[in-house]
Parts: C-alpha cells; sequence; structure tokens
C-alpha cells in the first residue's frame, strides 16, 4: 500500500536510502503481482535485483530483470496489466509501458506523486520509475531453481543460482563499455563468500558467444580479462558509482585495484 511505502521511509534523513527503499518496495509489489500471475512458470528472476532479494546483497538496485525459460503460456502484456492493476489499487498513480520489438522486452513502470509525497521531488508528476526486462533468448546453460522469499511480502519465485547468476555479472564487466561500480562492487561480493563462487562458465561461454561471436572471448580465462579491464578504470568513478546504492556507503572505498585482483 502508499501508506505504507511512506511510512516505511519517513524517519530516514538520507535521500538516497529514502529512495533506495522506495524504489525497492515497488520492486516487491511487482514480484507479488507477477507472482500471482504465475508468471514464474515461464520466467527466472535474474540480475542485481535478483541478487538483492533472494541472496541479500547488501547493495540496493534499479531495475527488474528475468530470463525467459518456456515460451508456452508467455503471457507479459497480460502480466504488466495486472501490475498496473495491483499497484492503481494500492493507491499508486502508476502508468506502464510495453515493448517487445527487441530480443530483451522491456517495460517501463512509473509511479507519479509518490517522491513528491515522500519529500524528494517538488513536482507530483516526476516519477519513480522502475524498468523491467525480460530476456527472451537468454544464454544456455544456467541453473534455476524455486523458494520463498520474504521481502516486503512472502514470494515463490524461480531464480538462477549463484553461479548462473555470476556468470551474467562477469559477462557485463568483461563487455559493459560503461562500467558501473556496481557490477565491480558485486564481484567483491561473490569473492567474498566462503568458498568463493565461481561462475557458471558453461552459461558464460554461451553469453560471450552470443553477444561477440564464438573464439573472441574464452570464459575460462575470466580472470586475467577481468584483471586487465580493472587496470583501463578509474576506480574513483567506480566508487562514486555504487556508494549510493549501498546499505553502508563507506564499503565503496573498497573499490580499488589492488583488492579487485587480490580476490580473483
Amino acid at each position: 500500500m502508499k501508506e505504507t511505502a511512506l511510512e516505511l521511509v519517513r524517519e530516514i534523513a538520507d535521500p538516497s536510502a529514502k529512495l533506495n527503499l522506495l524504489r525497492e518496495y515497488i520492486q516487491a509489489m511487482v514480484l507479488r503481482s507477477l507472482h500471482e500471475s504465475e508468471a514464474f512458470v515461464n520466467l527466472s528472476f535474474v540480475g542485481g535485483t535478483a541478487l538483492r532479494f533472494v541472496y541479500r546483497l547488501p547493495r540496493f538496485s534499479e531495475d527488474l530483470d528475468f530470463a525467459l525459460e518456456h515460451r508456452d503460456g508467455y503471457s507479459p502484456e497480460k502480466w504488466m496489466k495486472k501490475v498496473k492493476n495491483d499497484l492503481s489499487l494500492a493507491g499508486f498513480d502508476v502508468k506502464v509501458s510495453w515493448n517487445d520489438k527487441s530480443t530483451v522486452h522491456k517495460s517501463w513502470i512509473k509511479v507519479a506523486g509518490l517522491l513528491k509525497d515522500a519529500g524528494l521531488a517538488a513536482m507530483p508528476e516526476q516519477n519513480l520509475s522502475i524498468k523491467l526486462e525480460i530476456d527472451s533468448v537468454p544464454p544456455a546453460g544456467a541453473v534455476s531453481q524455486t523458494g520463498i522469499v520474504n521481502k516486503h511480502a512472502l514470494l515463490s519465485l524461480r531464480y538462477y543460482d549463484l553461479p548462473s547468476l555470476m556468470a551474467g555479472k562477469v559477462h557485463a564487466l568483461i563487455t559493459r563499455k560503461y562500467p558501473k561500480g556496481r557490477d565491480w562492487y558485486d564481484l567483491l561480493w561473490y569473492r567474498a563468500v566462503r568458498p568463493p563462487i565461481e561462475p557458471n562458465l558453461n552459461q558464460l561461454q554461451n553469453a560471450l558467444d552470443q553477444t561477440h561471436g564464438k573464439s573472441v572471448f574464452n570464459a575460462a580465462g575470466w580472470k586475467a580479462q577481468i584483471k586487465e579491464k580493472i587496470r583501463s578504470l578509474d576506480c574513483n568513478a567506480l566508487v562514486e558509482d555504487v556508494r549510493s546504492f549501498l546499505e553502508n556507503p563507506d564499503e565503496s572505498s573498497l573499490l580499488k585495484e589492488e583488492n579487485i585482483c587480490s580476490v580473483l
């Protein structure tokens, strides 16, 4: 409910923390709507938000990402209509768009008025926006599982296991043209787990082949490729990118070349 979302952030002074919590509450409501639509018969929850909701990554995330597992019964436009209806019934002023013209199907969920009511915007028409993406042709080889997640609501979700999620992250680290501090923070988190998480190499190789052609990258050499990449980046810029998304912003200072190389 809208009142619940506003009460959740009422005593929070930091604007970034307040925005993160509001966005996450809306994300949880969207996931609950998808769960009620039985969308997870078709979809697996992936990406940074999955890592946070399922595996408790101490970093907030902006988007909702999914991989299409089964096409039979795939009804995204119907699901998005229910998302809009559910958010509207909960008291939110919401618009939901849908675009399936490319391989990655996209929806924008835009909530008006909430930022103003929370003291984060001057104008009521300023939106809190969440991008939802469904990869309709995900790389083969990922491992999915189903479980119950408690994040603002009890949710039954299908999601990638940690090695498969890490394969997606390593693919982004190697190939993303505009590096994000969030990716590099997540890498530290994966490698700080004991024992450290290793990426699903079969899935990673399929992803690299899919985006760059066969034999351009060798998934088995991912550590060397990441070490080479970090040497070319401005770590101060990575720190600034991720700081406002962390539960503990001081952890952003860990994004240093020597730390990243050490965990590899």
